[in-house]
């Protein structure tokens, strides 16, 4: 597998992405990996989740918010938009909106069709060299598949048609390859905020954010930021460096081994929900439970901390979260600090470029990203925040992938964030 991470080295530098080679744990299978696919009701204003739709909307296709942030629902010819609307009726009126501000697209497919068909071109496409990601995709109404060339579309088309899908069902687009993305830097954090600089063993990655499991304080950071990515082979850690700091501030002590061979994963490959991993502070004080190191704002490029951001809430328990496309999040993290943009895809079955690792329901944003920012905190709102989960991967400098917190937690256990 491949580990990427930012060299102490090249800080100074360039937020550089480097990958390195890492043999595969050979400790003892994870525990079964079974996480519930639950769906939250809306609460007060927030958004419903699609399982939360697809359970009250009969003709239910798919929902996001549109460039202008106006709901946007698909329902099949004859559907009755007054469901949609009574879904939504919470959402609507926490913003003073009539039921007129709600748009209903026609859809050629419904919900649970559209997640069969995701889930059955996931082993059938993800094998295959080249391609990207699965995903069903609520802004179209399709099954959207990334490949990263035109020469690999005719093998792809292959394989959708063995599977019984509906070419119509399926949309190919061109996409860059996701990679692992292992700068607030240098500074000496203590206690330890979400978002600053840690070095492990030649790399650097950026805290996720800090929890405590089972009374053990300790933070969570990508599981590609340790020695081997998943295993527990006690992986130390320093903040900023070891070179300037050199007392060990924590200690690996969960990361669930990836596996082969169950429901979703291709063949072989290996899978995962989550890109995440558990370590315990040597020092309890060290950790700053709920707070996110902030910079002057998103997207102005500032590394300078001038604040804290407070963690008010979590995201919901389902598996791949609870908010939609079109909605803005953020994140900060070591090299770009604090950015922000559109969820793009929710619910994501993602290949990781140059490993046979699938990261399964993963959610992609539209927001800046660079090497050393894996294990950056995912975030909702600019303060007493809502954590929505773990930055693993980007592809380019303005998408960046994220494991959702309900994936976070059916594989590290319950997690107390703030």
């Amino acid at each position: 597998m491949t580990r990427s991470g930012l060299k102490p080295a090249a800080f100074a530098v360039a937020a550089a992405l480097i990958l390195a080679a890492c043999q595969d744990n050979p400790g003892p299978t994870a525990p079964e990996l079974t996480p519930s696919f639950r769906a939250a009701p809306a609460q007060g204003g927030e958004l419903p989740s699609a399982a939360e739709f697809a359970r009250q909307v009969p003709g239910f296709g798919g929902f996001y918010l549109d460039a202008s942030g106006a709901p946007t629902v698909y329902l099949s010819r004859g559907a009755s938009r007054a469901a949609a609307e009574g879904v939504l009726a919470g959402y609507l009126s926490a913003r003073g909106l009539a039921t007129a501000a709600v748009h209903i697209l026609e859809a050629s497919y419904n919900w649970q069709q559209l997640e069969r068909w995701q889930a059955a071109a996931t082993p059938a496409v993800l094998e295959l060299a080249g391609a990207v990601y699965v995903d069903n995709d609520e802004t179209s109404n399709r099954v959207v598949i990334g490949v990263e060339n035109l020469g690999s579309m005719g093998q792809v088309r292959a394989a959708i048609a063995r599977a019984g899908i509906p070419a119509d069902a399926v949309i190919l687009r061109q996409a860059e390859p996701i990679v692992q993305v292992a700068t607030l830097q240098n500074v000496v954090d203590r206690p330890v905020r979400a978002g600053v600089q840690i070095n492990f063993p030649g790399f650097l990655c950026s805290v996720g954010f800090n929890a405590t499991r089972a009374t053990v304080k300790g933070f969570v950071t990508a599981s590609h930021c340790t020695n081997t990515q998943g295993g527990v082979e006690n992986t130390p850690y320093w903040q900023p460096l070891q070179s300037s700091q050199p007392t060990q501030i924590a200690t690996e002590t969960v990361d669930p081994t990836y596996r082969r061979n169950f429901a979703g994963c291709p063949k072989g490959r290996r899978c995962r929900y989550s890109d995440a991993a558990f370590a315990a502070y040597a020092d309890p004080a060290n950790q700053a439970l709920g707070q996110i190191a902030a910079t002057s704002g998103p997207n102005n490029g500032s590394l300078t901390i001038t604040g804290t951001i407070s963690i008010g809430s979590n995201d919901c328990s389902t598996i791949g979260g609870c908010l939609t496309s079109g909605t803005t999040v953020g994140k900060v993290g070591r090299t770009t600090g604090w950015t922000s943009g559109p969820i793009t895809n929710t619910c994501v079955n993602t290949g990781v470029s140059g490993t046979n690792i699938v990261q399964l329901c993963q959610t992609f944003v539209s927001a800046g990203v660079g090497g050393g920012d894996s294990g950056s905190d995912v975030f909702q709102g600019t303060s007493n925040v809502k954590l929505l989960g773990i930055l693993w991967g980007g592809s380019g400098a303005s998408l960046f992938v994220y494991s959702p917190l309900a994936n976070v937690m059916s594989e590290l256990g319950t997690l107390v964030t703030r």
